[in-house]
């Protein structure tokens, strides 16, 4: 602990980018996981918490980049294909809910669950929760109602805007929230992986945006390292982990991310309680 905690900040930096990127967009909760990393390598103060919101943009625009080529269609075509303004509407719509839960709630949310205790006990919940959806799934063994995220409905996009706003608690996750969701609203698991990607987009950038100006005073030019080793880090993880999650998505249910919630979230408590570990970071 202490040997984490005396590690340079641009090693801390270049850890915490790894985090992000390898966690964004599996089921198991980024925030989650930079809230416990940063408590074990000693740096989890405000400006801490900005640096975490920050490097999200790196993971990003690695989805940018891996789906360039569809972002471009969609966007060339908002003037004139009917398809792509749909998608694009649902993409802004879904975004809505937890914007606005974000900023009405996000300090309290901060002051009270942005701590490791409470982020063991979201991920043993939500490891219990993806257990019951894929137990449900295999019961019921139906096609999906929605196999491509260009069939999205209004009404769909409401609905995974209201499951990705669960992710404001942290440890919840946010591609988990909307992945999961979107599987019990009847969208196909890869549909549902898809869209959370696109959803990703707005979601992190306005996150970025709005922690990024509000904690301005916080940051100096001083900082510019430390933010660029942790977005390139974050991007070039991130990248990785949406190549091979789409693939895995294609043959595989989420279950193994369920018992990995549930075993270090167990694990986080048990340490916690014993002391073997501080998990406040002091």
């Amino acid at each position: 602990m202490d040997l984490l905690i005396a590690l340079p900040l641009l090693v801390k930096a270049a850890i915490l980018g790894l985090v992000e990127g390898l966690t964004e967009f599996l089921p198991i909760s980024s925030t989650g996981h930079l809230i416990l990393a940063g408590s074990l390598l000693g740096w989890h103060d405000d400006k801490a918490k900005v640096f975490d919101v920050a490097i999200q943009t790196g993971a990003m625009a690695a989805v940018i980049w891996y789906y360039r080529a569809r972002i471009g269609r969609v966007v060339g075509g908002l003037g004139s294909d009917p398809v792509a303004r749909r998608f694009a509407t649902n993409v802004v719509i879904a975004f809505l809910p937890a914007a606005v839960l974000g900023v009405l709630f996000g300090k309290y949310i901060k002051a009270v669950l942005f701590e490791p205790v409470p982020v063991a006990l979201a991920f043993i919940v939500g490891g219990i929760v993806i257990l019951w959806v894929e137990a449900r799934e295999k019961r019921l063994a139906r096609p999906p109602r929605v196999d491509d995220v260009d069939a999205l409905s209004v009404t769909d996009a409401i609905k995974l805007g209201c499951a990705q706003a669960f992710a404001l608690i942290p440890g919840t996750s946010r591609s988990g929230a909307t992945i999961i969701g979107g599987m019990l609203f009847g969208l196909s698991r890869r549909a549902a992986t898809e869209f959370s990607f696109f959803l990703a987009i707005p979601t992190l950038i306005g996150a970025g945006a709005y922690q990024t100006f509000k904690y301005r005073d916080l940051l100096s030019m001083a900082d510019v390292p430390l933010f660029a080793v942790g977005l390139v880090v974050s991007f070039f993880s991130a990248l990785a982990c949406v190549h091979w999650l789409i693939r895995y998505v294609s043959r595989h249910d989420f279950v193994p991310f369920a018992w990995y919630r549930i075993a270090f979230g167990l694990v986080v408590l048990l340490t916690a309680w014993t002391g073997v570990v501080d998990w406040s970071g002091g």
